[in-house]
């Protein structure tokens, strides 16, 4: 029995992504560098094309942040769906940066990030599916988003 695929194992989720977003700025959404895809700063957008927006600590809880995260995650899917065509063109992750909105006292960051970080692991498992991270608390993001993510991936 051969593993199972990136594209097979997220329809297994029951998961939908949303609409891949367009850049707000000057900037690509992806840049492809030999066998690794950089993907930019993403945030949570919802199926209707909206985002998410709030502050942990402040106008959201932690586990809203989390669920947040995951749908950064989602939407990262979504980039990469719209310009690759297949989640099976990854090989696995190698790095994710993890930025939260939230007040000076907060300290889960991490927990927050695992919102993204638990999906990728589901999709490529655990050897592929999980790279090295940074999770960091800023005083704000763009448009009161909660969660910006960036991720570096390995092509196959």
């Amino acid at each position: 029995m051969y593993p199972i695929s990136a594209e097979e194992q997220f329809a297994k989720t029951g998961l939908t992504l949303p609409p891949a977003p367009k850049p707000l700025g000057v900037y690509k959404p992806i840049l492809i560098d030999g066998k690794y895809l950089y993907v930019s700063g993403h945030g949570p957008v919802q199926n209707d094309g909206t985002l998410i927006i709030g502050r942990i600590g402040e106008t959201m809880d932690i586990e809203k942040g989390h669920q947040a995260a995951r749908q950064v995650g989602l939407t990262i899917l979504a980039t990469i769906k719209a310009n690759l065509g297949d989640l099976d063109k990854v090989k696995r992750v190698i790095k994710v940066l993890g930025m939260v909105n939230c007040t000076l006292d907060f300290e889960k960051h991490p927990y927050i990030i695992n919102g993204c970080s638990l999906l990728f692991k589901e999709i490529w498992g655990e050897e592929n599916g999980v790279g090295v991270r940074s999770a960091v608390g800023m005083g704000s993001l763009p448009d009161n988003i909660p969660v910006e993510i960036e991720a570096i991936f390995e092509l196959v």
